[in-house]
């Protein structure tokens, strides 16, 4: 009877929820960031921001710069007031270091290029010239933040901003050439929530849902004969049980190591050709990913599908359908490789790697919680070491420095999900790991063939509770995302809680942890077998 009761509460989402709850609204109030100056007066360590430049020339509105403010910058208006608009003049000297002719800069912006003295030295110089603001040109084309060391108030009363090299080139040949530039400089925010958020959240859930129903979806197919690929097998049962990896608890351990050790070599050597290689890898895999993907899913509706063969050179005999998916995956992977930094290549990205992403949760397989544990933990470390602990022996963080790729060829790594941000004048994308699916993915698909096995409902079982819970920690990770003022947060911080958490106080409540913990699914099938045959 007392077992009874505690299944009866365990299906109730609200005697799972307000620990976890409770547990990271500590950890969100912990993380929010603390109030700051009201920008009356500045300060070396006031927040620096992106900010928009719109260039007249001689009238006519031109190309719009992005820039970066100071640290002990005035406070830079948020939209753009086109009365505001003041004209540019280049400063005599140009490094803007020793004092300047009133008569030359009163109420003008002031334009400077970098080096010979400090930041906080060339605003001084301009605002007692009597400049409205400073625009200093980089010597390449990185955007720096101009900062300084002073502890004390400083009288620092106009914007002072940063461009990169090119777009102080071009200013300077609009100059040179005799006509009038003006400029507008202001820094629009970023909305709180953004409709590109959303729709990620929506897409990675669909796909840890799908990749992990996978089977199930497509299970009328596997009685169709052969698996129909280039490399044709005999025996489809046979070969898809050796197909699958079945991951133990020192190969988990050693993928982590491996993965971290890889993600440095990604920071250290980061360059346009080592993420070539990573495209040619990704591309590799998730042509073969969507060709399984399509395959099976042709065949689970139309049985007789994919009968007659063909002979291929190098590769044997397969079938007609199976050929003709591939050359359309190989087609597919080529446009988007061609077309990678156009608007429109986050879709192609993002269906070659939800394909991916299912074929890789098909291959590896978590045989009980216990290894699941030592992953999941080991990569809940790896996530928080990587984005927040690892500034303190490098210089970035190292995580967040790789997912932003290689900034002076544009070239960025393409192991995430990423949709636009919509409402975001700065554009951009949002974006998620292939890790931060895959690994709580791993926990779900186990989840999925333990409840078959058990012959569970969607109820009693547990793969509804660890979706809701994966689904949760997404939104906890964008919640924490907006708390710490857009901060690159590692999802796995909330997704292992979540998921895993969720799983073992589940498995506690209703009795069963210790199966779950020592689950062996060889022996469930033989176990399952016998009772059958008696």
């Amino acid at each position: 009877m007392k077992d009874t009761k505690r299944r009866n509460r365990s299906c109730n989402p609200s005697s799972i929820f307000p620990t976890l709850t409770v547990i990271y609204g500590v950890l969100f109030f912990i993380l929010s960031p603390t109030a700051s100056a009201d920008g009356s007066l500045t300060f070396c360590d006031n927040s620096s921001v992106s900010v928009k430049i719109k260039i007249w020339i001689d009238g006519v509105e031109g190309q719009t710069l992005e820039g970066q403010s100071a640290t002990f910058s005035a406070k830079i208006p948020n939209a753009a007031n086109e009365l505001s608009r003041q004209s540019v003049v280049l400063t005599n000297p140009l490094n803007c270091c020793s004092n300047l002719s009133s008569e030359q800069l009163s109420g003008l912006t002031a334009l400077a290029r970098r080096g010979d003295c400090d930041y906080l030295v060339k605003a001084k110089v301009a605002q007692a010239a009597g400049a409205a603001g400073l625009v200093v040109i980089n010597d390449s084309e990185d955007i720096v933040e101009m900062s300084c060391s002073e502890k004390t108030a400083l009288d620092i009363s106009i914007p002072v901003v940063m461009i990169s090299k090119l777009g102080g080139d071009a200013l300077n040949k609009s100059l040179a050439a005799g006509g009038k530039v003006e400029l507008l400089v202001y820094a629009p925010e970023s909305p709180i929530i953004d409709p590109g958020a959303a729709f990620l959240w929506v897409m990675a859930v669909a796909t840890v849902v799908c990749a992990s129903l996978w089977s199930e979806i497509t299970k009328s197919g596997e009685t169709n004969g052969n698996y129909d690929q280039l490399s044709p097998k005999a025996d489809h049962k046979e070969d898809e049980e050796n197909e699958i990896i079945e991951m133990t608890t020192m190969s988990a351990v050693i993928f982590v190591i491996s993965a971290s050790t890889f993600l440095v070599l990604l920071y250290l050597f980061m360059s346009s050709w080592f993420i070539w290689v990573l495209i040619v890898f990704f591309c590799l895999g998730a042509v073969e990913g969507m060709h399984s993907c399509i395959v099976a899913l042709v065949k689970s509706k139309y049985r007789g599908c994919g009968q007659k063969t063909v002979d291929v050179p190098f590769f044997g005999t397969t079938t007609v359908m199976s050929l003709l998916v591939l050359l359309f995956c190989m087609a597919f992977a080529i446009f988007w490789v061609w077309t990678r930094k156009e608007s429109y290549a986050w879709a192609g990205q993002d269906i070659l790697g939800i394909c991916l992403i299912i074929a890789v949760l098909q291959l590896a397989q978590l045989p009980n919680i216990k290894v699941a544990t030592v992953l999941l933990c080991c990569a809940f470390m790896y996530d928080i070491f990587w984005v927040f602990i690892s500034p303190l022996f490098f210089h970035d963080s190292v995580m967040i420095s790789v997912a932003q790729g290689d900034s002076s060829s544009g070239e960025s790594i393409p192991m995430v999900l990423r949709f636009p941000r919509l409402f975001d004048p700065w554009g951009g994308y949002s974006v998620l790991g292939f890790g931060d699916i895959l690994f709580p993915g791993l926990l779900l698909s186990f989840t999925v063939r333990y409840d078959k096995a058990k012959k569970r409902t969607l109820k009693d079982g547990y793969f509804v509770w660890l979706a809701i819970g994966y689904a949760c920690g997404l939104l906890f990770t964008y919640l924490a995302l907006y708390l710490m003022n857009g901060h690159g947060q590692p999802a796995l911080l909330y997704l292992v809680p979540c998921t895993l958490g969720t799983c073992i106080v589940l498995g506690f409540v209703r009795g069963e942890l210790s199966e779950l913990w020592n689950y062996n699914a060889s022996e469930s099938k033989q176990t399952l077998v016998g009772d059958e045959e008696a």
